[in-house]
């Protein structure tokens, strides 16, 4: 529903939402690049000047909906991990939620990855995205030999999950395995094969240790 523009000066009762729900419907239509701050301001009903109250630019906008991305996906995985105990059913279930967040934020996946923000402009998306290394290592290193292979698996997984997620939403995919299920199942495949490579690692590594 459009939002009836304010007289230049009125008060905006929740002008920050207000801007930050246009900007993510205009990249729901065009994508991260393919609008102004202008008409964000014009979207929200709001004079040119307003964004200034609290972004100093149409990157700051921007740079606050990726905050709101990663903290969405961080909740989303801590439900997936949360609910195997199994440490390669909890690879699967990540991987599978982070295609899932692809598919049912686009907009909002779209602005963490896509949007080009410079994170040293913006140093709290870099430790919102920490969170994902500090939430998987104990899962990962539960299966690998070692930290720099733990950390090794994690990157392959999430980079897996990652590149599925795109291949969908560019329907890269032919026929019906471009459907959100199949790629969802895609991606968990490849999380436990991914896994089980790396448990076959640690296992080989046990042996030659052992006296």
């Amino acid at each position: 529903m459009a939002v009836k523009r304010r007289p230049t000066g009125t008060h905006h009762g929740d002008l920050r939402n207000a801007l930050e729900q246009a900007a993510l419907a205009l990249v729901g239509e065009r994508g991260p690049h393919g609008f102004t701050l202008a008409e964000a301001c014009r979207r929200a009903g709001v004079s040119v000047s307003a964004p200034y109250k609290h972004f100093a630019d149409r990157e700051a906008l921007l740079a606050s909906l990726a905050l709101q991305g990663y903290q969405e996906q961080r909740r989303r995985y801590r439900i997936a991990l949360a609910a195997h105990a199994d440490p390669v059913e909890q690879l699967a279930a990540f991987a599978t939620a982070y295609v899932r967040f692809a598919a049912e934020e686009r907009a909002l996946f779209d602005i963490t990855f896509l949007a080009g923000i410079d994170k040293s402009r913006h140093p709290e998306l870099a430790r919102a995205g920490s969170g994902l290394h500090e939430d998987l290592m104990p899962v990962t290193g539960r299966l690998a030999p070692d930290q720099d292979s733990a950390f090794e698996l994690l990157v392959q997984v999430a980079a897996a999950a990652h590149g599925l997620a795109l291949f969908q939403q560019q329907d890269m995919l032919p026929g019906t395995w471009n459907s959100r299920d199949r790629v969802e199942a895609q991606a968990a495949r490849t999380a436990r094969a991914l896994a089980a490579r790396h448990t076959r690692g640690r296992e080989r590594t046990g042996r030659r240790s052992a006296p």
